[in-house]
């Protein structure tokens, strides 16, 4: 579990600076809606991994107790989606829903390349 939360630690500084530059994007170009879309879709995303990891952290107490799991929390993880989609739906001049969608798939995908990295750096 210790290496979990430095991974999520390394995410969430991953994500802090897509943040930064997305917030720069904003603010000194014309494509405000694509980062505000990249920004809220980051955002939701970030948060979905903080919940998976929260709930696999659940889980792995729960089965070294004995004790009977529920979910991993799905559930969860798909209405913070759909909320940030909605969001980009209801205030399209705000948001770009593409860009959204994108923005919730970013932390898995830093993610993926992370793991590459760590297993290069280690071979």
């Amino acid at each position: 579990m210790v290496e979990m939360h430095r991974i999520f630690k390394r995410q969430v500084m991953l994500c802090i600076t897509l943040l930064i530059v997305c917030a720069i994007g904003w603010g000194f170009t014309s494509y405000h809606a694509l980062f505000a879309g990249l920004a809220l879709g980051a955002l939701c995303g970030l948060f979905n991994f903080w919940n998976l990891i929260r709930r696999m952290e659940s889980f792995d107490r729960k089965t070294r107790q004995g004790q009977k799991v529920k979910s991993l929390g799905t559930l969860i993880r798909y209405a913070s989606a759909i909320l940030a989609a909605a969001i980009a739906l209801s205030w399209p001049e705000h948001f770009s829903v593409a860009s959204t969608v994108v923005g919730l798939m970013i932390p898995y995908i830093l993610l993926f390349v992370d793991r590459i990295i760590v297993h290069l750096k280690t071979k």
